[in-house]
């Protein structure tokens, strides 16, 4: 019991610690000029793509979940692509003026912020915070999920040699090797501490909202995948099938059910068992629930982000050799029914329904029951239906014509690249944007007054006292006339 309290206690000053000397870093960085700190984002960038393949390899190794090459992708993805989409921005002194309306905005950096990662996506979203928070001016003190600690911290490691060694200041990466509820805890509550940075579960990122520091978390996913009766099927039958096995669906974007309209339904069954999809029969199904989710209807984290024959293993049941995906007839929505939540995992719920209207009211009712604000991705050669369902879905980003997982992060989309992806206020968060550097900086803005306070005061209408003789001989023509057009 004392040994537990020792390392509580010892968790939470090295929190102190780690916040206090990124502090310090964070005034050094924060007065040096804009080609500075793009010196030092893109150096990171270059470490973080140089050691992508090892860092991918040690996070498959220590969690166990997806695999080796689609985490190094996701660790490129995060360097290069976020980079690239960052690099030209204007962060530091003044970002915007305005000429004619007399006014100009400077950026002001947050401070320190406070990092949580995730172990499904651990060494991919170090990178990505790091970076942003980098180009932002701020320092960052990281707290690792326990299962993804050591890939983590090497990851910080290499990023930290990689910005000393272009003229950072030591202590801008910070990451906790005791990690305890205690020393999070203790981060988030940090007075030093100016922004919360949150991915992970649900809980975690309410924890951070009810903090009291101001803070930046995403809510879960469960993306269904609309293909409707005009999509090129077998090529939206490949996207999804990609999208859903990267990784072994670690990506909260990644597609959670299948809905088709009734009139193609068959003919979408047979493109995904010939693609390799695998349709569960209800009894296997029912086991596949059991290894998948817990009894209180929690995702097994032992399944998370495992292959099909793994999780077939688990479960019990027999599968075709070389299955990529597992599916189960979706039945209905809602706690009774455990396909429609979120599955971290090769395994997709598959609805049909009559018509796009109806196909769209039972996207609304998954996403309504987990998910809301997050994503939903259709298949459509159909313009009409797809406004409409971008007008109608209460979902941050819409994904056509492409799989969501890798769509929704700006991967293969031209969304802001991004591995932190905001549910909107319908989804509990702060924002409904892929997060970047801006989300981390506050903006200053100068103006100059351009009207005096009588300027702002309604005129007032002169009265007949006031009137010279000439205005007073006026008025009373123009009363004169008017009345003699009346009586006419």
């Amino acid at each position: 019991m004392t040994q537990l309290q020792d390392r509580d206690l010892l968790s939470v000053q090295e929190v102190r610690n780690l916040v206090a000397k990124a502090k310090e870093a964070q005034k050094r960085l924060a007065s040096m000029s804009q080609s500075k700190i793009d010196e030092l984002v893109a150096a990171v960038a270059e470490a973080a793509c140089r050691h992508a393949e090892r860092l991918g390899r040690m996070a498959h190794e220590e969690t166990g979940f997806g695999k080796p090459e689609d985490k190094a992708l996701k660790n490129i993805f995060a360097a290069k692509s976020v980079y690239e989409s960052i690099k030209d921005l204007r962060t530091v002194g003044i970002v915007r003026e305005d000429a004619k309306n007399k006014m100009f905005e400077v950026a002001v950096p947050v401070g320190v912020v406070a990092g949580l990662i995730p172990s499904t996506n651990p060494t991919s979203t170090a990178i990505f915070k790091a970076m942003v928070a980098l180009k932002a001016g701020n320092g960052i003190v990281f707290s690792p999920h326990p299962s993804a600690q050591g890939c983590i911290l090497e990851t910080i490691r290499v990023l930290s040699e990689a910005l000393c060694a272009a003229g950072g200041p030591e202590g801008i990466f910070g990451c906790m090797t005791i990690v305890t509820l205690e020393g999070t805890d203790e981060l988030m509550h940090s007075k030093d501490v100016a922004l919360i940075l949150a991915t992970g579960g649900s809980g975690m990122v309410r924890a951070a909202y009810s903090s009291g520091t101001p803070a930046i978390g995403v809510g879960p996913g469960n993306t269904p995948a609309f293909i409707e009766r005009s999509a090129d099927i077998p090529q939206a039958v490949r996207r999804i099938i990609s999208s859903k096995t990267f990784d072994y669906s670690t990506i909260c974007a990644s597609e959670q059910s299948v809905v088709a309209e009734s009139c193609i339904e068959q003919v979408v069954r047979a493109e995904f068992e010939k693609q390799g999809g695998y349709f569960l029969p209800p009894e296997d199904a029912a086991k596949v629930a059991r290894a998948i989710f817990t009894p209180s209807g929690g995702m097994n984290p032992r399944t998370v982000g495992k292959s099909p024959k793994f999780i077939a293993e688990k479960a019990g049941v027999s599968i075709p050799e070389g299955a990529k995906l597992l599916f189960a007839d979706g039945m209905g929505v809602g706690k009774e029914y455990p396909f429609s939540h979120e599955k971290l995992c090769p395994v997709l719920a598959f609805y049909s329904a009559d018509g796009w209207e109806k196909c769209c009211e039972l996207c609304i009712e998954l996403l309504a029951f987990e998910g809301a604000g997050h994503t939903l991705a259709i298949h459509s050669s159909n313009e009409e239906v797809i406004r409409e369902f971008g007008l109608k879905k209460p979902v941050s980003r819409v994904v056509v014509n492409a799989g969501s997982s890798l769509g929704a992060v700006g991967a293969t989309t031209n969304l802001i690249p991004s591995m932190t992806l905001g549910c909107g206020a319908v989804g509990h968060n702060a924002t409904s944007d892929n997060v970047g550097p801006l989300h981390l900086l506050n903006i200053r803005r100068v103006a100059w007054g351009v009207r005096e306070i009588e300027d702002l005061r309604p005129a007032k209408q002169a009265s007949p006292s006031t009137l010279n003789g000439d205005q007073l001989d006026r008025l009373v023509e123009r009363i004169v006339e008017e009345l003699a057009a009346r009586i006419k």
